[in-house]
């Protein structure tokens, strides 16, 4: 094996937030219960939307791929962060820390795509309503998503692809409470100037152009509200389009942030709080925005409560 590909690390060492003493437990219970909270609503969606006939709408098709992106995404990073917490540390495999920042890049990638998509689907069904039920077909819905991953995929293979051009030494701590992209590259002993260039470059396709497309539909779907002659029906649209524009804001904007301006070594804290919004946050407050807010959603769990209460063993829909 060539000295460029070697690598002499065997194992990861995880910081997370260091010096936390009584504030240990109070932290690990208030992450545990964001978890547990993440999994109930995520799953509720995904139950909801593949059961009921009364969510087969390329919209809920659209926040059932959002819902399972997030649990996904929660799953492989919230564990780790408790026992960080609770450990003041957590220990990892370099080939566990480097599969962990693959799944995190997909599902990234994926939710990227996926909140563009999804800006798209509402621009058609409130500015083309007539159109809608032809352009967003179940094929084209599923067309979308199988394209996000691909694109998603092809990105992680990047990534993969630069991480193997870098050679491993003798450090093996990360500053961190996963294993992200530029913690791991500043552990490299070779040269990552050019490292950064790519990652910079990858974040034009996956970052801006989707933030672009979603600025756009949303300044079209602003448009077509204000010729809305209804009071009520303007604001609650717009009630329900600055939601939707505050989770896209944050979700980018910590990603912007993040990989596209890092913040430098003597600012890890900010980093990890930054990394906080999108991986812990935002999986929390997606349902409740997109979803649990929906009037659909509350009539079918409205409907199941009731049949429950009325029949417990009986048919549900």
């Amino acid at each position: 094996m060539s000295m460029k590909n070697q690598t002499l690390v065997s194992e990861i060492f995880l910081l997370g937030f260091q010096n936390l003493h009584i504030f240990k437990i109070p932290l690990f219970s208030l992450f545990l219960l964001i978890y547990i909270m993440i999994i109930w609503e995520n799953v509720l969606i995904i139950v909801l939307v593949s059961s009921s006939r009364y969510l087969q709408s390329p919209m809920y098709f659209f926040l059932q791929q959002l819902s399972a992106c997030d649990f996904l995404q929660s799953t492989i990073i919230v564990p780790i962060l408790l026992q960080t917490v609770i450990n003041e540390g957590a220990t990892l495999y370099f080939v566990d820390c480097l599969v962990q920042l693959y799944f995190i890049s997909l599902t990234e990638a994926f939710e990227c795509f996926l909140l563009a998509v999804m800006s798209y689907d509402r621009y058609v069904a409130i500015c083309i309503p007539l159109r809608y039920s032809s352009i967003m077909s179940h094929r084209v819905c599923v067309t979308l998503i199988f394209v996000s991953w691909l694109f998603s995929l092809i990105g992680v293979l990047v990534i993969a692809k630069i991480m193997a051009t870098l050679q491993f030494c003798d450090q093996n701590t990360i500053n961190h409470f996963f294993c992200d992209l530029f913690p791991i590259v500043e552990l490299s002993c070779s040269d990552t100037y050019l490292v950064h260039i790519n990652i910079m470059l990858q974040s034009i396709p996956v970052i801006f152009i989707p933030f672009i497309l979603i600025t756009v539909s949303y300044m079209c779907i602003a448009h077509a509200i204000l010729k809305i002659v209804s009071n009520t029906g303007r604001q609650k649209a717009f009630s329900t389009c600055s939601s939707h524009l505050t989770v896209v804001s944050i979700f980018y904007g910590t990603l912007t942030a993040i990989y596209v301006a890092p913040p430098r070594k003597e600012s890890q804290t900010i980093s990890k709080v930054l990394s906080l919004l999108y991986t812990v946050v935002t999986p929390l407050v997606n349902p409740l925005i997109y979803s649990l807010r929906s009037k659909d959603i509350r009539d079918v769990l409205q409907r199941i409560l009731n049949r429950l209460h009325q029949a417990p063993s009986g048919q549900i829909y």
